[in-house]
């Protein structure tokens, strides 16, 4: 008789695989300076960027797609859909993604946040029908917070790795990368069965992710464009600040948002 295997479903092969081959070829244009350039040396460990030239390319194109697609559309949303509408929905969106964080919180050993996380699952979903009102925290005072596997796998003692950009995810390295496939593999809706109705709610729900992002880093990264002579290097030192405080739990200087591991793009975050 034969036996019986259970493959992964392709979306959640397609989400470690994406990562990985990202990572890999962008780690793969490092090149380190010569020792007989000491300052050379320095600024390549400093910027942790030794793909600089294949990022910053890879940076123009998210600008364009930005400018044409993303940002039009949260302007959009923003000017059609109420504030309130907008408050459900990106509740709505935090309370899907408590699994990945709760997970993250008892591989970090963490079981007073994971307690928190649980609990305001619980509320939000009863008393909070569905999570459309976040009434753990108006009611019980119960704050959301962010973490996911790139914080975990750095809490284990994983390095970051080279700075990298990823169109529409936005700034990453390697161990956010496969962090951020960790988190699309470990949601119940990737194993959530199969066909048109589960497809739908997949890319629904990945779609009004990115809307929902976009829609709160409109006037960040405005003023960034603004006020920065070289927004590429101000947005990987405002990434790489932000995450390290993700990391260390320190919410009085990170940026709750809903991008998460990959930055300004997809991801799994804190609800604001």
């Amino acid at each position: 008789m034969r036996q019986s295997t259970v493959s992964p479903p392709p979306r959640a092969r397609l989400a470690l695989a994406a990562p990985l081959l990202a990572a890999l070829l962008l780690a793969g244009c490092a090149t380190r300076p010569p020792a007989s350039d000491p300052e050379a040396v320095a600024e390549f460990e400093q910027t942790n960027d030794p793909a600089e030239p294949t990022n910053r390319r890879l940076y123009a194109v998210h600008q364009g797609i930005d400018s044409y697609v993303l940002r039009p559309v949260a302007v959009g949303y923003r000017a059609v859909v109420p504030r309130p509408v907008r408050t459900g929905v990106r509740n709505v969106l935090g309370n899907l993604r408590t699994p990945v964080i709760l997970a993250n919180d008892m591989l970090q050993g963490e079981p007073r946040r994971a307690g928190d996380t649980l609990g305001r699952f619980l509320i939000n979903s009863t008393l909070g029908l569905g999570g459309i009102f976040d009434v753990a925290a108006s009611r019980f005072g119960v704050r959301g917070h962010a973490e996911d596997y790139g914080q975990t796998l750095a809490r284990w003692g994983v390095g970051e790795g080279p700075y990298v950009f990823v169109p529409v995810l936005g700034p990453s390295n390697p161990r956010d990368l496969v962090g951020f496939g960790l988190g699309i593999v470990s949601d119940p809706l990737t194993w959530f069965g199969q066909g048109a109705i589960v497809d739908g709610l997949t890319y629904g729900r990945t779609g009004a992710t990115v809307v929902d992002t976009r829609e709160g880093l409109i006037e960040p990264l405005d003023d960034l464009e603004r006020s920065s002579l070289d927004s590429y290097a101000t947005l990987r030192s405002v990434y790489r600040q932000r995450r390290a405080a993700e990391i260390r739990n320190d919410t009085s200087r990170a940026t709750p948002s809903s991008a998460g591991s990959t930055g300004f793009g997809v991801g799994t975050g804190e609800p604001r």
